[in-house]
């Protein structure tokens, strides 16, 4: 990939941010997932945050339409390929970490859906689109929760990549996996709050 590949994604997402907020209110009601049967009402309303931003990240900047799975407690750190990034999201009253990751048919997808390019190599330039996937993700969701009065503050990014690379979210609470399909290719969501 050519340099320059995050700063093209962050300048398209910072041009379509405000139609993606008007279809993250336009879209809220309607695409909700269940919330884990032993999570708590925070993690209901967080999961939904996350739900209701890929939605509308995956809508207005791809036109992609992505159908979620059912959340299930994730037994291990280990992921099997592609790239991965995970983001601190911290607040008052909640502390915790979202992790979005890409194996290599759902990475190729995105960025020609972003960019008009395939990925040639899973590097730390290709995490990079997990990286500002992540950033957007945590970034739209945030603003949802300031609505219902939850403040949390974003950390950088950590990114990873290459088979076997693992993600650790460095809080005791349950880690929640969602799968979430992409034109057939399947990608994952991660969240872990306490």
């Amino acid at each position: 990939m050519p340099v320059g590949y995050c700063a093209r994604i962050t300048m398209s997402a910072q041009f379509r941010e405000n139609e993606m907020e008007r279809k993250v209110g336009d879209k809220r009601s309607a695409k909700k997932v269940a919330s884990p049967s032993d999570g708590s009402q925070r993690d209901a309303i967080i999961l939904n945050a996350l739900v209701d931003s890929l939605h509308a990240i995956f809508e207005t900047m791809m036109n992609i339409k992505v159908e979620m799975g059912v959340p299930i407690p994730k037994p291990a750190n280990t992921v099997q390929n592609g790239v991965s990034a995970l983001i601190g999201m911290n607040a008052h009253e909640a502390r915790g970490s979202v992790a979005i990751t890409l194996p290599m048919p759902a990475l190729n997808e995105i960025s020609l859906k972003l960019l008009g390019e395939e990925v040639t190599a899973v590097d730390m330039e290709a995490a990079g689109l997990a990286g500002e996937l992540s950033n957007m993700l945590a970034g739209v969701a945030k603003r949802i929760l300031s609505e219902q009065g939850m403040e949390f503050d974003m950390q950088t990014p950590q990114m990873m990549h290459g088979d076997g690379h693992e993600i650790e979210h460095h809080h005791d609470g349950q880690t929640m996996l969602l799968p979430v399909n992409m034109n057939g290719h399947e990608f994952f969501i991660e969240l872990n709050f306490v």
